[in-house]
């Protein structure tokens, strides 16, 4: 489990990338599962956890096409 002080998309975006599969903890937004190099969504996500979710799985996409 990895945690993070501060909300950095782009940094959070190469982590689960790179890590693929695990937990990471955002202070101040709560904790998140990802699993196949995305986010997922908690089964009873508030407003805050649903566009961090969204925001990073954009993030990851826009990673990977570079990439590519």
């Amino acid at each position: 489990m990895r945690i993070f002080k501060k909300y950095f998309p782009a940094l959070i975006a190469k982590y689960v990338r790179t890590f693929f599969r695990g937990r990471l903890y955002i202070h101040g937004r709560g904790g998140y599962e990802f699993e196949n190099g995305k986010v997922v969504m908690p089964v009873e996500a508030d407003p805050v956890h649903r566009a961090t979710v969204q925001e990073l799985n954009t993030k990851i996409a826009e990673i990977t096409k570079k990439a590519a």
